[in-house]
Order: structure tokens, then C-alpha cells, then sequence
């Protein structure tokens, strides 16, 4: 038996941010009443027209130059035509002949290797009601009807769940570095269909493509596409291949099976055309040369600058990248000054862990980095011990107030020689059996003594020089 290949493809699609919608002027927010953020519009009354949004182009415009695509010359949109309850007006406003991008590519990180993924396309469209199916009645809930949808095509260019699953954790860090989408998997916000088949090794041609429709998680995807790998192998290993069908599936969480709902349906059952009541406009260079100035430096491009021009780990920037305003926030802190590893150790630890037992974000953190700044610098200069500077970042975030207001005689460190060694002398004049023991082998008794030192000095004493004047005494 060859060696079979997996190819999967991803369809991914994700809710914008926006005041309003993409063709009405109903609030585009997260409203658990149902049928609370519409319009007229929106359920397809008579007379009604859509308008289109104009940040939601120039948001989708910015996606397609992220993704290296070629953009069009003139946006219009198509209708796409199917009767659901989820769209009351039968048919979706889409668009099939002129996406804001095509013929994309982009890198993403796998196991710290670079491998490219190739987008087909990415166009604008508005997302449909939600439906809710009970046993013997279905509910509809309009608000989420005519959400901006941005769906990114990639060409089958993948080949295993955890390169899929990379690429769609690659897209949501992208959105939110560009502020095109919150891409909130918990809110539903990120959906993809996700199109597998095997092929053999050395074969040229793709094998039969099974999609599997509206997987709503991360991990979902990932089951999806080892089932569906599982599946399709275990059936051509069998001499059954003939069985694996172009058809429409669907992902059971109960069973963690796919499970068949349709043929699979071509583009053109869907009848589409131009839809007339958008008339279509020029993208300009100009309009496209202001858009992609407006693109910052996204989590990739910044981790490897963390990595080859700040020394930092490929575990560190990776953690810093994940979150953009982390990364600003660090960013900051190199602006003014602060050394880049000493950064990121108290911004992926102290400040990190913070922020996660508080529930609260980096923008409403109380330490600016000018106020870290402060707080290392004291460090730097002999001021105040590492662990001086914890209980001092603590009670600066307890109090509200600025770092010098515990810089006083208090809390300063330890550091004139001739104090430690009067001190260090007079306890090694009280533990002549434990320098017996260091000096007959037990080494590991002088962590004891330095711990005697801070004992003395209530942790004041500078660990660097009272290790030094031990090391001396001890084996002078």
C-alpha cells in the first residue's frame, strides 16, 4: 500500500468589527436578546436597499494586502441564491467574480519551520441569522443577519491538522493585530469548512474532496480533519475508496464523527449574478496605498526581530507577539531604555500573571512602562533587590502610587562592604560547626549561610556581594 498524503483546504470565515452592519444601518455588537440588532433591512422588507459600509471594504482591502493578494480595480457584489430560513430575502449578498483579494501567500510558523500557505481568495459578504433546532421546533435569531463576514479560501495546500490549525491561529493574531476583528472563537465570531482527501504519494492528481460545514472551534478542526484523514484512509486500505464521495458533511461533538448531510453543491446551482442594487466603484491606488500604510508590523514579523535583534527566546517573543498590546506595551518599553530581556522577564511573569488572576487587560494596567522603568532602574543601580522589587511592584499596584514612594531608607538595599563583612564576620564567629562540615564536603551549606545573612538584614542585604564575601571567607 503507497503512502497516503493528506490535502485540506480551509474555507474561514470571520465576523468584522464595526459600528453597524455591512448593508444596514443595525448595530454589528454581541447581544445575547435575540432579534434585538436589526432593521428593516435586514428582514428583507419590501422597498429596502442595502448600503454598503465603508469601513468593512476598507478593513477587508487591509486583509488582502496582509495577505500579499492582488486586489481588484473595481469592488461589486454578487447575489447568491438559495432559499433558507437564515437569509429572508433568499439570497446572500457575496461576492464570487470580483473578491477584494486573490492569489495570495503567506508564511506560517510549524514546528519553528516557515512554510508557505496559497489563498485563493478572500471577499466580503454578510453572514446569515443563527438557527437553534430542538426536537420538534427550530428558532431564529436575525441579530447576527447581515454581520459583516470576511471569508479567506486557501488553496489545498495543507497537509495535516496541525498545519490547519497554525494557519487559522496565524489569520486570528493577523486580524487582531490589524483591529479587522476581535475573531472571538467563544462567541462564534470564527468558522470554518474544512475540505479533506488523500491522495497517494506519488500521485499528481488530488483524491475526492469531503467537506465537512460550520466547525465553530479550534480543536474542532483539528478532529475533524484526523477523522477525516482516519476515515478515508482506512477505506482505500480496505478497497473501498469508491465509497468517499464530493459531498457535504457535518461534525458530531457527541460521536467526534463526521457525519454526511448532502452532495456537494457547485457553484453554479447557486445561480449567481451581479447584484444590481450596489452599483460598482474604483479602487483607487491611491485609497490602497493609504490602507496598506495603515498596516502595523504583525506578531511574526515582530518575533523574529525579538528574536534576532533583542536576544530574546523563541519561547519569550513568541508569548510577547501573542497578544498585541503586550507587544506595544514591551515595545514601549524599549523606547525608553529598558534593557530588552530584563523587559520581557517581568512583562511575561509578574506583569503577565497579574493581568490573568485580575481578569483585566494590559491598557488598564496601573505600571506604565515608564513606572517599570522606574522600578528596574533601582534595581540596576543597587538600590533595591530582585526580591525587594516584587514587594515593591506589589504595593505599588495595591496603593496606586509611583515606585520612588518606596524607595526610601526602608527599603534600601544593602551594598556598603564593610557593613556585609561585620555582618557576615560575626555570623560565621556563631557556626564554626557549619563552616567544619562546608570545609569537610557539605558545600551545599553555603546557601545556609547566605540565608543567614538575609535572615539578618530582612532580605536587604545584595545578594551579589554577600555571595562574593562569603566565597572568600569561606575558602580563603
Amino acid at each position: 500500500m503507497k503512502k497516503q498524503i493528506a490535502v485540506i483546504g480551509l474555507e474561514m470565515h470571520c465576523e468584522m468589527k464595526s459600528n453597524s452592519k455591512v448593508f444596514s444601518s443595525a448595530a454589528n455588537s454581541y447581544n445575547e436578546t435575540p432579534n434585538s440588532n436589526i432593521q428593516l433591512l435586514d428582514m428583507a422588507f419590501p422597498g429596502t436597499l442595502p448600503v454598503v459600509n465603508k469601513k468593512c471594504v476598507k478593513d477587508a482591502l487591509k486583509v488582502s494586502l496582509a495577505l500579499n493578494c492582488l486586489q481588484p480595480e473595481y469592488m461589486y457584489f454578487d447575489r447568491k441564491n438559495y432559499y433558507y430560513p437564515d437569509l429572508p430575502k433568499g439570497y446572500q449578498i457575496t461576492q464570487m467574480d470580483s473578491p477584494v483579494g486573490i492569489n495570495g501567500k503567506i508564511e506560517i510558523e510549524v514546528n519553528d519551520k516557515l512554510i508557505p500557505v496559497l489563498i485563493h481568495d478572500v471577499h466580503l459578504e454578510e453572514d446569515t441569522a443563527s438557527l437553534d433546532h430542538y426536537f420538534d421546533t427550530s428558532t431564529i435569531d436575525y441579530n447576527r443577519c447581515g454581520v459583516p463576514l470576511l471569508e479567506l479560501v486557501t488553496e489545498p495546500c495543507l497537509h495535516s491538522a496541525e498545519e490547519a490549525v497554525t494557519f487559522i491561529n496565524h489569520i486570528i493574531q493577523m486580524y487582531r493585530y490589524m483591529d479587522v476583528s476581535d475573531a472571538d472563537t467563544k462567541r462564534g465570531q470564527v468558522r470554518c469548512d474544512v475540505n479533506v482527501s488523500i491522495m497517494d504519494e506519488d500521485s499528481k492528481e488530488f483524491g475526492t474532496r469531503v467537506e465537512v460545514k460550520n466547525v465553530n472551534s479550534i480543536s474542532g478542526v483539528q478532529d475533524v480533519i484526523n477523522y477525516e484523514i482516519k476515515r478515508q484512509t482506512e477505506l482505500k486500505e480496505q478497497g473501498r475508496y469508491s465509497e468517499v464521495e464530493q459531498e457535504t458533511r457535518r461534525w458530531n461533538e457527541e460521536t467526534m464523527s463526521t457525519i454526511r448531510m448532502r452532495s456537494k453543491v457547485d457553484a453554479i446551482d447557486y445561480k449567481y449574478f451581479v447584484e444590481p442594487n450596489i452599483p460598482k466603484y474604483r479602487i483607487t491606488k491611491e485609497w490602497l496605498s493609504e490602507i496598506k500604510n495603515e498596516i502595523p508590523k504583525l506578531h511574526l514579523e515582530r518575533k523574529y526581530n525579538y528574536i534576532e535583534n533583542l536576544g530574546l527566546s523563541n519561547y519569550d517573543a513568541g508569548v510577547l507577539v501573542k497578544n498585541k498590546d503586550i507587544s506595544d506595551y514591551f515595545e514601549e518599553c524599549i523606547k525608553i531604555g529598558i534593557d530588552a530581556k530584563m523587559a520581557s522577564n517581568w512583562i511575561t511573569t509578574s506583569i503577565m500573571g497579574y493581568l490573568n488572576n485580575e481578569e483585566i487587560e494590559i491598557k488598564d494596567f496601573y505600571i506604565s512602562p515608564k513606572r517599570l522603568k522606574d522600578l528596574i532602574d533601582a534595581i540596576n543601580s543597587g538600590a533595591i533587590s530582585n526580591k525587594q522589587a516584587k514587594e515593591i511592584f506589589n504595593k505599588v499596584l495595591e496603593t496606586k502610587k509611583e515606585v520612588k514612594d518606596f524607595l526610601g531608607s526602608d527599603n534600601a538595599q544593602i551594598s556598603d562592604v564593610d557593613t556585609l563583612i561585620s555582618l557576615i564576620d560575626n555570623i560565621l564567629a556563631n557556626n564554626q560547626s557549619q563552616i567544619d562540615d562546608y570545609h569537610n564536603g557539605k558545600t551545599n551549606l553555603f546557601d545556609y549561610f547566605v540565608g543567614q545573612v538575609m535572615k539578618e538584614t530582612r532580605g536587604k542585604a545584595n545578594p551579589v556581594l554577600t555571595k562574593e564575601i562569603l566565597d572568600k571567607k569561606l575558602n580563603s
